[in-house]
């Protein structure tokens, strides 16, 4: 038997962002990523390193819990593999 965890982070990058008026771009450039990164962490389908999560809460001012959130999705899961 395997067990997953099927915890998960989510985030509200794009709400800091579309607040700060800032562009995809524009939030990739003063955090040291590319656009694309941007793109699918706002989507969910990425998630990012501390360090990178701790320079987006930096740039924004704010903690890292406020823009990242730990979702906990219950109990440990037992798969046959």
């Amino acid at each position: 038997m395997k067990k997953t965890i099927d915890d998960s982070i989510t985030n509200k990058v794009y709400e800091y962002r579309v607040l700060a008026r800032l562009s995809q771009r524009e939030l990739a450039e003063q955090v040291g990523v590319s656009k694309q990164t941007i793109f699918v962490m706002e989507k969910g389908n990425y998630l990012p390193s501390l360090l990178l999560a701790f320079r987006i809460a930096n740039f924004f001012q704010v903690s890292i819990n406020d823009i990242f959130e730990y979702v906990e999705e219950g109990e440990i899961s037992h798969e046959n593999v």
